[in-house]
């Protein structure tokens, strides 16, 4: 288009991530690879594709938009899968997602709220017909049977003739079967709640009663004749739905219970049916202690493999535990100032680096991701196998990989190129229709052993003073400055209108080792506002042309808070602030991110309003504008409006600009592209003009 612009391309293109290849599985014979794809950089609809890797060109396996596999993209979608799209932030339509027999060959799906399977080796895809819209489609192991969630319940058919052959369902609205409940879907990266046995004889369900949770109401302010949507919130300090774990005989339907609240547990964080058999991972309220324990799929009994435990809190870490057929258990875990990948509760991954996740693990190796302690902004692919722990990969980059079927796909992105590249064993690379963004990062990076920075220049600039615009998350879980080009498009753009941008990952971000993610126990403001200060002083030291007489700072979600708690608490500092969707008091977000962090609001209420926007110290003297979508369920629209009442009563002027509509995420492509405008203009008008 010859009149775009990169705000309109980043919305248009959902941030420029439509078109590229993901949600990589390869079968396990180890001869083909199977993802998901949309045929454009612009293109919303995921298309299901699969490439041989022993050679021959990629093949396409379902078009949702042709008639014999959907009547259309836009479909009806089941209240589930609307909920878990919003925890994904999942942005695209089409198939966006799928699951597999135990080969990997046979395929299902869901599309306009119907499963569908798919034969790789055929080409047949067949449609199953349902009472109503179904959630998380998953085919027993040999392929024969499909489970999926229907209306709250749990329900699994005949994939030949469709007739029911399980029917897992309760009479209570509030008690559902086979689902994830919402803090395991948002906060601890458990996104289903039923699970295959490997001779598909058994399924292992999760009961979820929500009765006890919070009621809140959503209203939609701009449509006031329609009726606020309920729903079941778990604010910290408040009841936890409760979860219950049962082993089902699909042939009779008999259920046995699973006792996983003998270890005092609060949290199911965790459930893994496999080679060495099935497996739970509990955390207690506060997190500070995780067991790991294997059942009796007969009797629903436990055994207890490992307790880890910290005075903080454990984390939950994608990939583990998992234990292997020959009866080894693979954990990550803190040790010596880290986490190390451990076998049996002993490390062997090498000293000084820190592991972030395990991509696979069987007998013959494991693989996983890490970086060195002391350079957080790479990530490395490494492979441990006998005694020793060998790199894969190690490029100055960020590498993701996909092992299966003993094939290894790699994906690796870097500042050298706009695009990430998925590498096939054989060499070729997977076909990527992304769009090249409109911008090119240029980027320099500093560190001074705690804080990690990033400063981006207008391609064009002279030398002159340029105001600051700081683009941080700062939070946990999150890590900002990254050696890879597309994580820096947006901040280019802010860059390319005439500012400096800084972003800057400190205490809390991942990967510097366990006691600097550990810094924000007890407090995730003062000590977080403290290392922003910290790395804009880093940059103005070591980058010319940084004006720090007039500085912005800009975020979303906890970036947001970061935002407004920027200006409210250093004005000597920060001179404006933009705050997307802020949590502005920490009472109002859930439990268990909350509570990891700042304990329970019950116990340390003094806590709470040291962190909050509202009660805590400091006040508005800044140009502050706040925004935030009406229909967020994450972060819900009270804490903007609250603090903004508050704001107002105490006389400090703001700005306010709610999105309708809008959840977390800003899809819509009008919405998006005005938002990275609109906020350009708060911040020209805002920040005070050169001397």
């Amino acid at each position: 288009m010859s009149d775009d612009t990169f705000p309109r391309q980043y919305a248009r293109t959902r941030r420029l991530t439509l078109g590229a290849p993901r949600d990589l599985r390869v079968t396990a014979d180890g001869r083909t690879l199977v993802f998901l794809r949309s045929a454009a950089g612009d293109d919303p609809v995921n298309a299901l594709w699969a490439v041989d890797l022993d050679g021959g060109p990629e093949r396409l396996l379902v078009d949702p938009r042709q008639p014999t596999t959907s009547s259309g993209t836009s479909g009806s979608e089941s209240a589930a899968e609307r909920a878990i799209r919003e925890r994904r932030r999942e942005q695209a339509g089409g198939i966006t997602s799928f699951s597999t027999d135990s080969t990997g060959r046979m395929i299902v799906f869901t599309l306009d709220g119907r499963p569908h399977v798919c034969s790789i080796d055929t080409g047949t895809v067949s449609a199953i017909d349902t009472d109503a819209a179904v959630f998380d489609p998953r085919l027993s192991p040999d392929g024969d049977r499909v489970a999926f969630v229907e209306d709250g319940a749990l329900r699994v058919i005949a994939r030949d003739d469709g007739s029911r052959l399980l029917d897992l369902t309760d009479e209570d609205p509030l008690v559902t079967w086979g689902l994830a409940e919402f803090v395991a879907a948002e906060e601890m990266g458990r996104q289903r709640g039923h699970w295959w046995s490997p001779d598909g004889t058994l399924l292992a369900a999760c009961r979820v009663d929500e009765s006890a949770v919070s009621e809140w109401n959503l209203s939609d302010v701009a449509s006031p004749w329609e009726p606020p949507r309920t729903i079941r919130y778990p604010a910290a300090g408040s009841e936890n739905a409760t979860v219950t774990l049962h082993i089902i005989e699909v042939a009779t339907g008999h259920r046995r219970d699973v006792d996983w609240r003998s270890f005092g547990a609060e949290y199911l964080a965790d459930v893994i049916w496999g080679a060495g058999g099935l497996v739970i991972v509990t955390q207690t309220r506060d997190q500070r202690r995780l067991d790991i324990a294997l059942v009796d799929p007969m009797t629903g009994a436990t055994t207890p493999l490992r307790t880890i435990t910290d005075e903080s809190w454990v984390d939950l870490v994608p990939g583990v535990p998992r234990l292997l057929g020959d009866g080894r258990l693979i954990t990550c875990e803190e040790r010596d100032g880290s986490r190390r990948l451990c076998v049996d509760s002993e490390p062997v991954s090498p000293e000084g680096l820190h592991v972030r996740s395990v991509v696979a693990a069987n007998t013959e190796a494991i693989h996983f991701t890490a970086n060195p302690i002391d350079d957080p902004t790479v990530m490395h692919l490494w492979s441990h196998a006998g005694e020793s722990s060998t790199p894969v990969a190690e490029p100055d980059g960020i590498v993701s990989a996909v092992v299966g079927g003993g094939q290894l796909v790699v994906r690796t992105a870097s500042l050298d190129g706009p695009t990430a590249d998925w590498t096939l064993p054989d060499g070729r690379h997977l076909v990527d229709h992304s769009e090249q963004p409109l911008v090119r990062p240029r980027v320099t990076l500093l560190d001074d052993g705690w804080c990690s920075v990033a400063v981006l220049l207008p391609h064009d600039h002279d030398g002159s003073p340029l105001p600051v615009i700081v683009d941080s998350y700062g939070g946990p879980h999150a890590r900002r400055v990254v050696r890879a080009s597309a994580a820096h498009n947006s901040s280019q753009w802010f860059a390319d209108q005439g500012f400096a941008v800084v972003v800057i990952d400190g205490r809390g971000t991942p990967g510097r080792g366990t006691s600097h993610e550990r810094a924000v126990a007890g407090s995730l403001s003062d000590g977080v506002l403290d290392d922003q200060v910290r790395g804009l002083r880093l940059a103005e030291a070591n980058v010319p042309g940084l004006d720090l007489s007039r500085v912005a700072i800009r975020g979303w979600s906890f970036g947001g808070y970061l935002a407004a708690l920027a200006v409210m608490r250093r004005p000597d500092v920060f001179h404006c602030a933009v705050a997307g969707a802020p949590v502005t008091d920490w009472r109002w977000y859930d439990t268990h991110y909350t509570e990891r962090y700042l304990g329970d609001p019950r116990e340390h209420p003094d806590i709470y309003d040291n962190d909050s926007l509202i009660t805590g110290p400091g006040r508005l003297e800044r140009p502050l504008l706040l925004i935030h979508g009406l229909a967020d369920d994450n972060v819900v629209a009270a804490h903007t409006l609250r603090l903004s009442s508050a704001l107002l009563a105490s006389g400090r002027p703001h700005e306010v600009l709610p999105l309708v509509g809008v959840s977390h995420m800003t899809p819509q492509e009008v919405v998006a592209e005005n938002l990275l405008l609109h906020q350009l203009d708060f911040i020209r008008r805002s920040l005070p003009h050169s001397a």
